[in-house]
This record gives structure tokens, C-alpha cells and sequence, in this order.
């Protein structure tokens, strides 16, 4: 046989093996197989806080190691849906034991990066996390997804900024009948009339910058530390 017909043909071997393999671990879940493994079981009178999210936690995690200590932990994934967050809970979130764990979920979703968004399918991922947090003890803080007046990848998406208003209303009305805390990052990072995430913050409108993650991380250590001193569920934060 040809060598260059072999060479081709090994090509597309391995890449059928890549394409199948990302294909079976759709929701992630060996991302951080080794990490948690090596994770050492939770100390008393140590709090364990889990941040699961996307890009914008996985970012957060290599910009600034340094808020990922003493009990933080982030388990984002880039380009992941709420969907997905939900299919790898178990995994990198209940399995951890953590005391409290802070959901970031959403962009993805309205970026439609698994197919058409659909409200209210998102928001059912997001109770059903709370509602496996909850029958497994751990604290749950609910968080804005940020703002977005385009997703770069996506600019066939034009009405963003609305439909991640109105995400972020629901998340907030949830928080608060369900006595959950709720980070707004939203108000601390919008600006301008087409709600877009503060230039100040970011470089492609929709990934915090280092500076954005310096806005971001006091929101997450009040809410953690009112969370931590809650005997059960936590208060709406206002």
C-alpha cells in the first residue's frame, strides 16, 4: 500500500479515536478525575467551597491560583452548558464534600454552544443542582452569569444582553424564594447601554480579565463567609 495512503489512513484512525473519545466523556467528567482523586478528605472546622462553572471559572482558576486555596476549589470547564455541569455534579462537585458550592451557569447555554438556548431548560439544570446539593448537605450559592452584549464565536446571537437579563432574573427570584444567597457579578461588571461587560474587565467582552476577577472574588468570599455561618440553607443576598 502507498505510504502516503497509510499515513492518511492513520490520520483519520486517530482522529475517529479523539473525536469518540470526547464523544463518551461529553459532560467531562475525566477533566478533573486526577485532581479529585488526589484531593484529600475535608477537615473539620475547614470549609471546602466548590465553584462549578465554565470558562469564565476555569479562566479564574489559571489567573489567579492564589484565590483557589485555603478550601476554594474550581472545577470549570471551557465551553460547557448547564447541562453538562449537571451530568459531571456528582463527580466534581457531591463526591468532593464540600460545604458549600457557588453555580456560574449560563453563558454557554444563551451562546447556544450545545444547540438553540431554551430558558427555561437552563434554569431546570440549575434547581436540579440545587436540589442534589441540598439531599447531599451542601450550602448553595447561586451566581449571575455575567454580562454579554456578544459572544464573539457566536455573532449570529444578537439579543444576548436581553436573554441574559432575564436568565438573571429568574436565577435572583429563585435565590430568593428558596433562601439561597445570589451573587450579582451582573451589576458589579455591565456597563453602558448595551449591557456589555465593562472594558475595564475584559478583552473580548465576555472573559474576565485579572482585574475583572478582582471585582468578582470579594462578591464570592462575603457570600461564602454569610453562607458558612447559616445552620441550613442560606438568605437571598442584597
Amino acid at each position: 500500500m502507498n505510504v502516503s495512503i497509510i499515513k492518511a489512513l492513520v490520520i483519520v484512525v486517530i482522529t475517529m479515536n479523539t473525536t469518540l473519545g470526547l464523544a463518551q466523556d461529553w459532560p467531562g467528567i475525566n477533566r478533573y478525575a486526577k485532581s479529585n482523586a488526589e484531593l484529600a478528605e475535608p477537615v473539620a472546622g475547614e470549609p471546602r467551597i466548590v465553584l462549578l462553572g465554565d470558562s469564565i471559572t476555569e479562566g479564574w482558576a489559571g489567573q489567579h491560583p492564589g484565590f483557589f486555596q485555603d478550601g476554594y476549589i474550581g472545577r470549570g470547564i471551557s465551553g460547557q452548558v448547564s447541562t453538562q455541569f449537571l451530568a459531571r455534579f456528582r463527580q466534581d462537585v457531591i463526591d468532593l464534600h464540600p460545604d458549600i458550592v457557588v453555580i456560574n451557569a449560563g453563558t454557554n447555554d444563551i451562546a447556544e454552544n450545545q444547540g438553540p438556548y431554551d430558558e427555561d431548560r437552563t434554569m431546570g439544570n440549575i434547581i436540579s443542582m440545587v436540589q442534589l446539593a441540598r439531599a447531599n448537605g451542601i450550602k448553595v450559592i447561586l451566581s449571575s452569569v455575567l454580562p454579554a452584549a456578544r459572544f464573539g464565536w457566536r455573532p449570529s446571537i444578537t439579543d444576548g444582553a436581553d436573554k441574559i437579563a432575564s436568565l438573571n432574573d429568574r436565577i435572583r427570584a429563585y435565590a430568593q424564594r428558596e433562601k439561597l444567597f445570589y451573587i450579582d457579578y451582573y451589576s458589579a461588571l455591565v456597563e453602558g447601554p448595551e449591557r456589555a461587560l465593562n472594558p475595564a474587565y475584559t478583552k473580548d467582552g465576555v472573559h474576565p480579565t485579572s482585574a475583572g476577577y478582582d471585582v468578582m472574588e470579594p462578591l464570592v468570599k462575603s457570600a461564602v463567609e454569610k453562607a458558612l455561618k447559616t445552620r441550613r440553607y442560606c438568605r437571598p443576598l442584597r
